[in-house]
């Protein structure tokens, strides 16, 4: 070792390579200072700091071995006496058999690091420190003992096993290789250790050793990927036989309760590589069929690209069918009264044809009654039932299940606080199409004992008349007017049945006790239908009364168009005079009500009446009856009394009143003179002259105020091209 170069290392501080810190000194005073210390000050002085030279330390060279041994011996005191003060910083260990090391004295580099096992034997970095000196210094059985120790020592670290393996295999020492495996694998490590253990088997070509050792990975590691790796291994190595074995087996292994998705979906794709595309869709089927449906998503869409790929219309929809109904059972999950999405979830169970699923579904939905008593959330629940009802006659053909659904819902429902008409009468229809007409009639019989509401009774009359018991019908008329006297469409239909049963006295009698009540909904359309029945009777006299009865009541002008066209269509010589005459008689009427608009309708049908069948002379009579239309202004107030500005409007003027009015026209012409009045002594008062013989002229602004004025005073000339009341009578 003489001529060997040394350098005065430069003791290490702070931080050791192990990665521990040392321990600091607690501060006691956390009082702050008296001399306060400004960051800026600290960064100036670091700044000053770095610009100081600081020489390096001095290189000294060892000429002989004498030297050299003094060196050693001083620098084995220092590491000696850092072990001293602090046995357990595993750093000063490390450094010292290092330094041995670098001397080329392995027998001391043991030594010391044998000693510091002693003091932490479990510390895997002095392990590997002390295997990799022996393994660069080329003592191979010196560094398998002690791989050997340090695996008996921590079989659970795994670097140990992969440096252990890894060394026996670069010396190209396989069965050794292969023994130290097998010793790791009976610890049973992760999975990474086995997938290791297997491709250095493929690195030398040991399939079978391959095989054996993925057999036993399965069991210690059961899980999907594991299994699927199996198989895949097998496939990559042509064994399609084994590779489908291996797959029976997993999902024989997990059975129904752990199965995953994943697995069916390698299986089946395994299956469509090799062109079995039958095999892929028996598999994605009994996934499918038991498995739960949250757990199915990516199962779907592999089974739809499946299909869509290779398989038939039928398969496709099959696919598309089943996705939708786990759609639906999400959603029915989510809320069991979401009902219309039972109603989209029950059509499509009903496309696929099975009954007893179909049963099952309708089942499940009635199942879920509305909690409150109150109508509009059972409008669409009950529609379940009445589905259910008619899929069990037409589709089923199970008349008698469908007759026990009927009287499930009926009995259901709390009839003291509403019911479903539709649901009685639906029933009562089942029961004729069964030919059992006196069920029918008692069904809804009850209905109206129950509830009477006004449906039913007419869907209990309807039903009747088809059954031609008019003898029942009548009664059912009595019974409905009696609930509800005031429906005028009740006292029409029974009318007109006792017309089409020719009893016209009756029929008359039942129009006069309709009229006569005191409250009906829309009399009108009843007193229209009691004329015209007398009109069909071709008993003119008894409509001509009726008009006037009506004309009674009611001073309407639409009553005395009614009228008027009644008397024109009467076959009579003097059909125009009566005609005329109405109009006539519904002028004065209405000239006394102050209804300007209705009046106005009245004298143009009369008008019209009038170029249709009259002469000229009578044209010109309606003529002068026209009003004007006269445009006015009036001012707007707000709710609070406020002025809002003015508004003009349209007022009818009738020739009539205005000869009722004779003191207007006096009125007028007085406000006439009034304004040529103020024009005359406006024209005087604008021709005056100044006191030095100038003309004075108004300005444009006085002339304006004047108008103005003059407009304030009659109000109704604001508009030049409509005259107003006092201008056309004054133009008169």
């Amino acid at each position: 070792m003489a001529g060997r170069d040394a350098e005065i290392e430069k003791p290490l501080g702070g931080a050791t390579k192990m990665g521990k810190v040392p321990k600091m000194a607690k501060v006691k005073n956390k009082a702050p200072a008296e001399l306060q210390i400004t960051a800026e000050q600290l960064l100036r002085e670091a700044k000053e700091r770095e610009l100081e030279i600081v020489p390096p330390p001095p290189k000294q060279k060892i000429q002989d071995e004498e030297e050299l041994r003094d060196f050693q011996m001083r620098k084995r005191k220092n590491f000696e006496d850092a072990i001293r003060k602090n046995r357990s910083v595993l750093s000063n260990w490390i450094k010292y058999a290092t330094w041995e090391e670098s001397q080329g004295v392995l027998d001391r580099a043991r030594s010391v690091y044998e000693r510091a096992l002693d003091v932490d034997h479990r510390n895997i970095g002095l392990w590997l420190k002390y295997t990799e000196m022996e393994m660069r210094s080329k003592q191979v059985n010196h560094a398998r003992n002690l791989w050997d120790r340090a695996v008996t020592i921590l079989p659970r670290a795994n670097q140990f096993w992969y440096k252990y393996t890894y060394m026996e295999e670069m010396l190209n020492n396989i069965p050794g290789c292969r023994a130290v495996f097998e010793r790791w694998m009976e610890w049973e490590p992760d999975e990474q250790p086995w997938l290791t253990y297997i491709k250095f088997e493929l690195r030398y070509k040991e399939l079978d050793r391959a095989r054996r050792i993925y057999e036993k990975f399965v069991f210690v590691h059961p899980d999907n990927k594991n299994w699927i790796r199996f198989a895949r291994f097998e496939e990559s190595h042509g064994f399609i036989n084994s590779a489908r074995l291996i797959y029976e087996r997993a999902v024989e292994f997990f059975g129904e309760e752990h199965m995953e998705e994943k697995l069916f979906i390698a299986f089946a794709k395994f299956e469509e590589n090799q062109k079995e595309h039958d095999r892929a869709r028996v598999i994605y089927k009994y996934a499918l069929d038991n498995m739960e449906k949250e757990n199915c998503t990516e199962l779907f869409k592999a089974y739809t690209i499946h299909e869509k790929k290779f398989g038939e219309r039928s398969g496709i929809e099959n696919v598309i069918l089943s996705k939708r109904k786990f759609q639906y059972e999400e959603e029915v999950k989510e809320n069991p009264m979401n009902y219309d999405a039972w109603f989209d979830y029950i059509r499509l169970v009903e496309s696929e044809g099975n009954v007893d699923v179909i049963r099952e579904t309708y089942e499940r939905a009635i199942a879920n009654v509305p909690p409150s008593k109150e109508k509009h959330y059972w409008r669409r629940y009950i529609y379940l039932w009445i589905n259910y009802a008619i899929y069990e006659e037409l589709e089923a053909n199970d008349m008698e299940r469908a007759r026990q659904v009927y009287r499930a819902a009926l009995d259901l429902l709390p009839h003291k606080r509403f019911t479903f008409a539709k649901l009685w009468l639906l029933y009562a229809q089942f029961e004729i199409r069964q030919k059992d007409v006196g069920t029918a009639r008692r069904a809804l019989g009850s209905a109206l004992g129950k509830c009477p509401k006004a449906k039913i009774f007419r869907g209990y009359i309807d039903m009747e008349i088809q059954l031609r018991e008019f003898t029942r019908c009548r009664t059912l008329y009595e019974k409905f007017l009696e609930f509800n006297p005031e429906n005028v469409q009740t006292w029409m239909k029974f009318a007109e049945l006792e017309t089409l049963l020719g009893d016209v006295e009756r029929a008359r009698a039942l129009y006069e006790l309709a009229i006569g009540q005191p409250r009906l909904d829309m009399p009108e359309i009843l007193w229209k239908a009691y004329i015209d029945f007398e009109i069909e009777q071709e008993e003119t006299d008894r409509a001509r009364d009726l008009y006037k009865r009506l004309l009674t009541r009611t001073q309407h002008v639409k009553v005395w168009l009614s009228f008027a066209q009644f008397e024109l269509q009467v076959e009579h010589e003097d059909r125009l005079e009566e005609a005329r005459h109405v109009y006539e008689e519904a002028n004065k009427k209405l000239r006394q009500g102050g209804e300007k608009e209705e009046r106005l309708m009245l004298l143009e049908a009369w008008r019209q009446f009038e170029k249709e069948s009259g002469s000229q002379s009578t044209i010109n009579v309606v003529e002068k009856l026209m009003p004007r239309r006269v445009k006015k202004r009036r001012k707007i107030q707000s709710e609070d009394g406020s002025d809002q500005g003015w508004e003009e409007y349209f007022e009818y003027i009738f020739p009539e009143d205005e000869a009722d009015k004779p003191n207007l026209k006096l009125l007028a012409m007085a406000k006439m003179w009034k304004k040529n009045k103020d024009q005359q002594q406006d024209e005087e008062v604008s021709t005056e002259t100044r006191e030095d013989g100038a003309t004075e002229v108004i300005t444009e602004e006085e002339r304006r105020a004047e108008e103005t004025r003059s407009r304030e005073e009659n109000p109704d000339a604001d508009d030049q091209d409509i005259a107003n009341e006092s201008d056309s009578d004054d133009e008169e």
